[in-house]
């Protein structure tokens, strides 16, 4: 059974307009929704950036019972993990329990805004180890005093905390990730639908741990209008994530992904109204053993349409083909 969720991309939509979708994601069934933490849009085009923590807790008592979660936050610079770990704990209050805290080592696109250069990919994931260690400290309540490496903390404490902590998942993408984050999240993170990476998961973490990935999709009564506006929007995906962590700005995206054709973003999302193509996207997803899949509908416009269509015609087409989810929960267990 798979859970569907619904992404709020903050790259590609005002905060208002955030927390009406949420609001409509829930209404339309929804079993849980992401939602991008970025200070940048991945291209200009985009044309938004708001600041997501402001937007979840709106979001958090907008909604009652659409389970949150950040895909993905970033610990490591442009957020001290202190301060992380203080507005999950607030997050997940205002949502009555709701709220994932998802973690990854972030993109040069959005912790070069704070001026002290973007490390290499061993030190990032150093640093993610440290921030980890600091967030699940002070979530487990108390004082927390560090000296580590990267970060310092001196006499913290999260006087505001929900009962039971607040479920960590974190991104990963190939063996030594799993292998270091398995033992201390509650969930895994993946943008690539390998079949290798739950297999490992599930090796090291337990087969009841969820399995979260992200499915973009161009919704629209015209094709070739869904298929040129993915095109326009959604390129940047063409570098893959090595390319996409290192990039400084949306003109660096746009240069880097200027000969990305329109059939080749085709190739790789669904456009048009054909709800069989929707269906079919997930499925490899399905197959390699994830849990739980976050669609991403290309376009701020079409948000209220898309849900209309995925309330009446997308959601029932994917329960009938791959199950009806039995729990609508992002993680099974919380951090202790």
């Amino acid at each position: 059974m798979t859970s569907f969720g619904y992404t709020l991309m903050t790259e590609q939509r005002g905060p208002r307009d955030l927390v009406a979708d949420a609001v409509g994601a829930e209404r339309a069934g929804f079993d849980f929704a992401v939602v991008s933490d970025h200070y940048f849009p991945w291209l200009d085009e985009m044309g938004h950036a708001p600041y997501a923590w402001s937007v979840l807790g709106a979001v958090a008592t907008a909604t009652e019972r659409l389970p949150l979660m950040t895909y993905v936050t970033c610990p490591i610079m442009r957020y001290h993990p202190a301060v992380v770990a203080q507005k999950a704990a607030t997050v997940a209050l205002l949502s009555e329990g709701r709220f994932t805290l998802g973690l990854g080592s972030g993109e040069n696109l959005n912790e070069h805004v704070v001026g002290r250069g973007w490390p290499t990919a061993d030190v990032r994931q150093d640093m993610l180890d440290e921030a980890v260690t600091v967030i699940r400290r002070l979530l487990a309540g108390g004082y927390v005093t560090h000296e580590g490496p990267h970060y310092r903390v001196d006499s913290a404490k999260i006087w505001d905390l929900p009962e039971g902590g607040v479920p960590l998942a974190i991104a990963v993408s190939g063996a030594r990730s799993i292998d270091r984050y398995a033992p201390v999240a509650d969930a895994m993170v993946a943008v690539q639908p390998e079949p290798g990476l739950v297999e490992r998961w599930d090796a090291a973490a337990g087969t009841d741990l969820p399995k979260i990935g992200q499915q973009p999709t161009s919704w629209g009564p015209d094709a070739e209008a869904a298929t040129d506006r993915a095109h326009a929007l959604f390129r940047w995906f063409g570098g893959g994530w090595k390319v996409n962590a290192e990039l400084p700005g949306t003109a660096g995206f746009a240069a880097a992904t200027r000969f990305v054709r329109r059939e080749d973003v085709a190739a790789a999302i669904p456009c048009g109204p054909d709800v069989s193509a929707h269906v079919e996207a997930v499925r490899p997803f399905v197959d390699a053993g994830f849990t739980h899949v976050a669609l991403v509908e290309i376009g701020g416009e079409m948000q209220p349409d898309y849900l209309e269509f995925a309330r009446t015609t997308l959601l029932p087409a994917l329960r009938e083909e791959y199950g009806e989810a039995k729990d609508s929960a992002i993680t099974t267990r919380p951090s202790a």
